[in-house]
């Protein structure tokens, strides 16, 4: 079962999968409402969750945390 965008913390580490691709994200910063600046673990780009998630979310879509 997907978390919650209002309970990612600064901080943890996350794989998000959606419309077939798997993302390991750090949360780097809160910057408004469910908007995060996260950063890529595998390719160490910056993005927010509202530019991943833009074209939606798709039938795979899981956000879980790395443990």
């Amino acid at each position: 079962m997907a978390i919650a965008l209002d309970n990612l913390r600064v901080g943890r580490r996350y794989v998000l999968v959606n419309q077939g691709e798997v993302r390991k994200l750090e949360i780097m910063a809160r910057l408004h409402g469910d908007n995060f600046k996260v950063k890529d673990l595998e390719t160490l780009e910056y993005y927010t969750i509202e530019e991943l998630l833009q074209w939606g979310k798709g039938k795979d879509y899981d956000l879980d945390e790395i443990r």
